[in-house]
């Protein structure tokens, strides 16, 4: 599916880690290259028609992530340089200074390190309590596992939408709806999310959002920080300079922009950003729908194959995204991975950046197959075939 769209599939490689990262379309590299080469001037702030269009595509492309995630207004949407400065900016701009010590923010054991270090620095600094909202059987998040959790000192649910070891799909809307019942703010991690499947942030009514650029087939260093108008107007700039004030003529005398500029200090990753709009203009020509049901077929795919394979141990059978954890018996993951890479097939090994997973799942390590949609069936079946030869990948170890 659209694989003579990548550059990098004309190679001899097999590619599945696109949790991680995904691949960038030539469309966007281009779009990037044609800023550097022909119109390079900072956003913002030249009197010349170089400037302009660069203003141009700059808010053009804020207008087209709105549209994307179904936003109410385009000052919704912030450009940050990724998921992880995204959370720390909602964790250290907004909350930090709304929680009193004593309060809860519940998160789970499988969140992602940047989903959790800011809440823990928050913690410490403000004797803020962390509580885990349980997982099932299937390490999945359930509402009644929610309901279950929540305490009268619970203030924040933050948590990811897919996550990036097990890959399930959380019932994000009705997770919200208790939430705000009992007033309680909902942070969403969307990194693993929004790359995948439709997501419309209004009919989800989340307050905050985040989500990368470069693990949906975007540039790297940028990213995004939705927030409902009323609480992005009491987020307080992390950074600041250039570009975000009014004027300042003493310590006492600041004045800030309005939104979304006030969180956008300094010059940007312009090139990243209009190449992430055509990004999302790409993404809505193929359809997230199709997206989504392609990874589905790839990944029921993939498990029925490695199902009858009896030295794999697969992690999360049933989940409805496109990643699949395993390990191989008595074989370390990363050896694993080394052992595939012999064959120029790219997999994650290790913990994932879920450090704190492994007292849920009882495993700190495993193989991670993380699927999109330009992976094809027969990359999976040379996958299978290298996995299925316990001899050959303990031969190839030593």
């Amino acid at each position: 599916m659209n694989r003579e769209d990548f550059p990098l599939l004309k190679q001899d490689i097999i590619y599945f880690d696109n949790s991680a990262t995904s691949l960038k379309p030539k469309i966007v590299i281009d779009k990037m290259t044609d800023y550097y080469t022909n119109y390079p001037a900072n956003a913002h702030r030249g009197d010349y028609d170089l400037s302009y269009k660069v203003d141009k595509e700059y808010e053009e492309a804020r207008e087209l992530v709105a549209n994307f995630i179904h936003a109410k207004n385009i000052e919704e949407v912030i450009f940050t340089s990724g998921t992880t400065e995204s959370l720390n900016m909602i964790v250290d701009g907004f909350f930090k200074n709304l929680l009193e010590p004593g309060d809860e923010v519940l998160l789970t054991t499988s969140e992602h390190a940047s989903n959790i270090l800011p809440w823990f620095r928050l913690s410490n600094k403000k004797d803020i309590k962390i509580g885990y909202i349980p997982l099932d059987n299937h390490y999945y998040v359930t509402l009644d596992n929610v309901k279950n959790a929540i305490t009268n000192k619970t203030k924040v649910i933050s948590i990811a939408g897919i996550t990036n070891v097990i890959g399930d799909i959380r019932p994000i809307k009705e997770i919200t709806k208790y939430a705000h019942e009992h007033n309680i703010f909902v942070v969403l991690d969307g990194a693993q999310m929004v790359p995948h499947m439709s997501i419309d942030v209004t009919n989800l009514d989340i307050d905050f959002l985040a989500f990368s650029a470069h693990k949906m087939c975007g540039p790297t260093g940028v990213g995004v920080l939705y927030g409902k108008k009323e609480f992005l107007e009491h987020l307080e700039p992390t950074i600041l300079g250039g570009g975000m004030n009014e004027s300042f003529d003493n310590p006492n005398e600041i004045y800030l922009k309005d939104l979304p500029t006030r969180l956008e200090a300094g010059t940007r990753n312009i090139a990243g950003v209009i190449g992430f709009a055509k990004t999302i203009e790409y993404l809505n020509q193929i359809g997230m729908d199709n997206i989504h049901k392609k990874e589905l077929e790839l990944r029921n795919y993939l498990i029925e194959k490695l199902l009858p394979i009896k030295h794999i141990d697969i992690i999360n059978i049933e989940s409805d995204s496109g990643i699949v954890s395993f390990n191989v018996n008595g074989i370390f993951s990363q050896d694993v991975a080394y052992y595939l890479n012999k064959y120029n097939i790219c997999v994650r090994a290790g913990n994932h950046c879920a450090k704190i997973l492994k007292s849920s799942v009882g495993i700190e390590n495993s193989v991670r197959i993380s699927l999109y949609f330009y992976n094809t069936y027969e990359e999976i079946d040379a996958l299978v075939e290298l996995l299925s030869d316990y001899d050959k990948i303990v031969k190839e170890m030593i």
